[in-house]
């Protein structure tokens, strides 16, 4: 029904998770930690196809839910319960997304040069 799955959400955000965890084998050696070797990731393509892919849950819900209530045949209230719930955790990922990244820029604005 939709494009996007939260399976693939949850997918891509594990796999962010292991990219930028601590301590793993073949990660460079700092001082007190261990970080990931840089990789070619266009991180602002892959936000705004994130932001897209969100969207698109959204606009697909909203449209299951005014076909429901045009009382299609073909669309039942659990299909429409299930893609309005999928569509507010995908929204709900995307703002605790970008409440980390608003701490984390505060955060670096607090350092001292």
């Amino acid at each position: 029904m939709s494009d996007m799955k939260v399976d693939q959400i949850l997918t891509q955000i594990r796999a962010l998770r292991e990219q930028t965890s601590v301590a793993k084998p073949g990660m460079i050696e700092g001082d007190s930690f261990s970080v990931n070797a840089p990789s070619n990731v266009n991180f602002g393509a892959m936000l705004k196809d994130s932001i897209n892919a969100v969207n698109s849950t959204q606009k697909n819900a909203g449209a299951l839910a005014a076909e429901f209530e045009r009382g299609a045949k073909d669309v039942s209230l659990t299909e429409v319960m299930v893609n309005l719930q999928k569509s507010d955790v995908a929204f709900k990922a995307v703002v605790e997304v970008r409440n980390k990244f608003v701490d984390a820029y505060q955060e670096v604005m607090r350092m001292s040069m």
